[in-house]
């Protein structure tokens, strides 16, 4: 499902488009398969949130490194 993610203090970081997950400026950071996230090589990372019923995922602070946020 595609929506927007917020990292653990609610900021907005990063948007999911189908199986894909892209920082704000619209570069592709990661794969999204199910729930799991991979880098572009295919090494697992971390999860996100598996409420499919919100278009809105917000990391937990373990994810936040993820993530680089913009000012």
């Amino acid at each position: 499902m595609d929506g927007i993610i917020f990292n653990s203090r609610g900021n907005r970081v990063g948007t999911v488009l189908g199986p894909s997950i892209f920082d704000l400026r619209g570069q592709k950071l990661y794969d999204l398969k199910g729930t799991n996230v991979y880098k572009l090589s295919g090494e697992l990372v971390g999860h996100l949130p598996a409420d499919v019923r919100s278009s809105e995922r917000r990391l937990d602070k373990s994810a936040d490194k993820l993530f680089v946020e913009t000012p």
